[in-house]
């Protein structure tokens, strides 16, 4: 969990200068009417520690970022996702390592952000759909290749967002996807499913316009 630890770090510095920051500002701007909003950050995804009996996944890092559109001050839609793709490795009990295989989750959600426009800390909470590709396999060496199937379902959201200025804000967030791929074997499926469940924990930068 050390990546976690350096996200909740990384968010001292913006939760330091925002309220300053934004008393300062007296340009007579606003948040206010802004339709348009796009964050960048880094998201740890961690999954389930235990999917399926004796195994065991871990989590990583990656680059995310998102576009929301908001309908008013307080609802908007976010399409959510990885710029690259999570690593995890795959061990099991006795064993030790096992191989390794990679997703790219995206996401459309529905957010509803809470209070004024204008007001420096704003949480907001989301739900939505999620589709979540798996790729790079290399699980059990030289044996039968062994794949996930596409996870899909709901993602739920709740976040904090930091005003800086009308235009700049700092973002923290946390979400959980359910996520039960098919495991696969020599292509073919195996009725038998991974309860990976992952949590992130990101933070970012963002602009509206």
């Amino acid at each position: 969990m050390r990546s976690i630890r350096i996200l909740s770090l990384a968010l001292v510095p913006a939760l330091a200068i925002a309220p300053a920051a934004f008393a300062q500002d007296g340009s007579g701007d606003t948040a206010s009417g802004k339709r348009f909003a796009v964050v960048g950050g880094i998201t740890h995804l961690e999954p389930k520690s235990d999917p399926a009996p004796g195994l065991k996944a871990d989590g990583g890092p990656a680059p995310t970022v998102s576009a929301s559109w908001y309908a008013t001050d307080n609802f908007a839609v976010e399409l959510w996702g990885a710029a690259d793709k999570f690593d995890h490795r795959i061990s099991a009990d006795g064993v030790g390592k096992l191989g390794t295989v990679q997703q790219q989750p995206i996401a459309l959600s529905g957010q509803w952000h809470f209070g004024q426009a204008d007001q420096v800390f704003r949480p907001f909470v989301g739900v939505g759909y999620y589709e979540s590709n798996f790729s790079g396999e290399d699980i059990g060496g030289d044996g039968p290749h062994v794949g996930l199937e596409t996870a899909k379902g709901a993602i739920g959201t709740l976040g904090l967002d930091m005003n800086i200025n009308s235009t700049w804000f700092a973002r923290t967030d946390v979400r959980y996807m359910h996520s039960r791929p098919e495991l696969r074997v020599a292509g073919s499926g195996t009725g038998e499913e991974l309860k990976l469940d992952p949590w992130t924990v990101g933070v970012g930068l963002g602009a509206r316009f």
